[in-house]
């Protein structure tokens, strides 16, 4: 029997699609680069409102909050380390008002990003202070009414284990993804197979684990197969970005159209994740066409093998994924289709 909310409803509707990008839609609302997307919890209600909203009209099962950054190391930046409560606590808020109106059940992700601090003994972060950050922003979001907690962008093991003893302090099932940036691992080295180990170690593991952001689609389906060899039982989550980053008129701009966003959203699924989304560069249209691709599949679609991914979403942007030490190179594929 399940307990948590997100198990329940993947047993529910067997694929779950979550949200796009929260950073790339506020940008288009306004937001100036270098500020703080969380003061606008209270500074901007109604432009918070319309970023929740408009996940739900695209289809989603469930959508985090506007709270990346909200704890006290990212506010510090800002002069707001004092606000950490108040800023989580009104994420939920505004997105529990969203949810609670749908004509269907929404779920409501309660986001906490890195510290952007270096843990010890490379840098000044120890586990007890990182455990003590994440744990005010977790009482936030849980005050608020969060339904689950959601931690994205690791790169440490060692944050994403402070992460889980936060959840844990503030009695809160959590889902947690790392980006894998680095021809497969992430920025300290952490590839999917060792990930996929880590999580059955923690004390108060995820329901969920997967991977967000990265470099492109194609490397992080990648990524999500490693996962699926590894053999967990637990359910997969694939945030992939809308294509490749460009630098555009001043502005940078991702290349992923919404037909390949549809393409990629089957994929994931044909790749073994059950909550599949959208991470940089992903708007409500491109949700739009990923619930269409995800109600149009169906359950038990055979793997996709890295050619066909490669195909169909563009090449990767490194010939192995950090677990093929001592392996002989493939190909890369410069051969993009559907590409914008």
């Amino acid at each position: 029997m399940t307990t948590d909310p997100l198990s329940r409803l993947i047993a529910e509707r067997g694929v779950l699609l979550t949200d796009g990008a929260t950073g790339t839609t506020l940008f288009n609302m306004g937001l100036s680069s270098g500020d703080a997307p969380e003061l606008w919890n209270v500074d901007a209600p109604d432009k918070i409102t319309a970023l929740y909203q408009g996940a739900v009209d695209s289809g989603s099962d469930l959508f985090l909050t506007n709270s990346f950054g909200g704890n006290a190391a990212r506010l510090k930046l800002h002069d707001a380390q004092g606000r950490v409560a108040e800023l989580n606590r009104r994420a939920a808020e505004i997105a529990r008002a969203v949810a609670d109106k749908a004509d269907r059940e929404v779920l409501v992700a309660g986001s906490m990003g890195p510290t952007g601090e270096i843990m010890a003994p490379m840098g000044p972060l120890t586990h007890e202070l990182a455990v003590e950050m994440f744990h005010e922003q977790a009482e936030g979001l849980k005050a608020g009414g969060a339904d689950i907690l959601w931690v994205e962008t690791i790169s440490a093991p060692e944050e994403y284990k402070a992460a889980s003893e936060a959840a844990l302090l503030a009695g809160m099932p959590w889902c947690g993804t790392m980006s894998f940036d680095t021809a497969g691992r992430t920025m300290m080295g952490t590839t999917s197979a060792a990930m996929a180990k880590m999580v059955e170690t923690l004390d108060h593991p995820p329901v969920a684990y997967g991977a967000n952001c990265g470099v492109g689609a194609s490397d992080l389906l990648r990524t999500v197969l490693g996962f699926s060899a590894a053999g967990s039982e637990r359910p997969l989550i694939a945030k992939g970005n809308a294509g490749i980053p460009k630098y555009v008129d001043g502005h940078i701009h991702y290349d992923g159209t919404p037909e390949l966003m549809g393409e990629y959203a089957k994929l994931a699924r044909a790749s073994g994740a059950t909550v599949i989304g959208g991470c940089c560069g992903t708007t409500f249209e491109h949700l739009r066409h990923m619930r269409a691709a995800l109600d149009e599949s169906g359950p038990n679609l055979p793997r996709p093998s890295l050619d066909e991914i490669a195909e169909t979403l563009g090449g990767f942007s490194s010939a192995v994924d950090g677990t093929e030490e001592g392996a002989p190179k493939r190909p890369e594929r410069a051969r993009r289709r559907r590409r914008a």
